[in-house]
């Protein structure tokens, strides 16, 4: 049984963090996979599939962590205001 979870991120630095974060799709794991994709100009989807829940809880930890570090370096380099 396969389990999946999808989450969408809206922002106008939609596209920025796409391009942080694409390059990770490859280095997920045997147990699960990630897919990250644009839809629209301002919107950022994640789809992490996996085996079991452990596998899906450990990848959503990674790719959750590597979104929230690319918004944060993206704050820093480019501060609002």
């Amino acid at each position: 049984m396969k389990h999946t979870a999808a989450f969408r991120f809206t922002t106008a630095d939609a596209r920025a963090l796409y391009l942080s974060v694409c390059q990770e799709m490859g280095d997920v794991g045997d147990r699960s996979s990630a897919r990250v994709r644009l839809a629209g100009d301002d919107t950022l989807i994640l789809e992490v599939t996996a085996a079991d829940i452990p596998a899906l809880r450990a990848a959503l930890n990674t790719w959750l962590r590597l979104i929230n570090i690319a918004v944060e370096v993206r704050e820093i380099a480019v501060p609002s205001g």
